[in-house]
Order: C-alpha cells, then structure tokens, then sequence
C-alpha cells in the first residue's frame, strides 16, 4: 500500500465506511485534534519515566484511535462501527475514573494552578493534555450538531485529560 493516493489533493477526505466531506468541516477537524493528541500522548509515554505512566498512556492512546473511528464514522454507518467494537463505551470511562483515584491516592495534588515542564515527561503529559481537551471541544461541535450520538465520546476526552494531567502530577512526584 502506497503512503499517497492523492485522494486528498482537492481539499476533501474519505469517511470510514464511505463518503467524502471537506477535510475543513468539523468531523475531521474532531478526529484530525483527536490524532495530534494520540501522537503527544505517545511522545509523553516515551519520555515518561514511571512503568504505570506508560501502561496508562499506552491503553488511552489505544482508546482514543476507537474514538477517532467513531468521529470518522457517519451516522449512517454506526451500526458496522458497533458491529467491530469500535466505539467508546461507559466502561472504558469508568476504567479512567479508577486510575486518577489510583494515581492521586499516591500523589499530592497541587492546590493551585501548575506550570507546565517540572520534567520533560510531565511537560510532555501537559502537553498531551491540552490537545486533548482542543479534542473535547472540536467534538462538543459535532455533539451539538448532532452528527455524533454517543455522550460516552464526550465524557471519555474529559476524563481523558483529568487522567493525563494525574498522570503528569504522578510524574513529577518522588513515588
């Protein structure tokens, strides 16, 4: 398989399962952020310093490739999407939940606002962060418009960066 097909050379991207839309338009401007965060988190696993860190990372980088699935899925089409396990599901959020009480069980949290870059880690983890919640906010667009259906999507970029921004403070600390 080629790297280039020069479909895109026009301004438009293809859809999973079909359909054409202008890569402009806000699907995949929603999955396009959820793809920078995917590659930040992977940066920041890389420089992460602390195994659960990286295990951490690993698993949500793999849950947000299913949520850009999703976000790159018409709603046509949700039923093949849900057919192959593709989507977000309230466990994965529930599993998110648990791992900040994890980390913050073993972490002091500051009572304060943080400055990113204590470590390259956990600046990297920050950074990754506020990718995410640009994800969260370009997919509130298609909520709002209607164009995807499942709240746990939301839900899921929002625990997603409280997660990170733990796994960040986790970082930092001597545990």
């Amino acid at each position: 398989m080629r790297t280039f097909n020069k479909k895109g050379d026009q301004g438009e991207t293809s859809l999973l399962y079909g359909g054409r839309v202008p890569k402009s338009s806000p699907r995949p401007q929603a999955y396009g952020v959820v793809d920078e965060a995917m590659s930040a988190l992977g940066l920041a696993r890389a420089l992460a310093t602390k195994p659960r860190v990286k295990e951490m990372a690993l698993q949500v980088e793999k849950e947000l490739s299913t949520l850009c699935a999703e976000l790159a899925t018409d709603g046509d089409h949700y039923a093949q999407l849900k057919a192959h396990d593709w989507i977000i599901t309230e466990e994965m959020v529930n599993r998110l939940e648990s791992w900040i009480d994890e980390l913050e069980a073993r972490t002091e949290m500051p009572k304060e606002f943080v400055l990113p870059g204590a470590t390259v880690a956990s600046g990297a983890l920050d950074l990754a962060r506020s990718i995410i919640r640009r994800a969260e906010r370009q997919t509130v667009v298609l909520w709002r418009r209607k164009m995807i259906h499942n709240q746990h999507t939301l839900s899921y970029l929002n625990r997603a960066a409280d997660l990170v921004f733990t796994m960040a403070r986790y970082e930092e600390s001597g545990h």
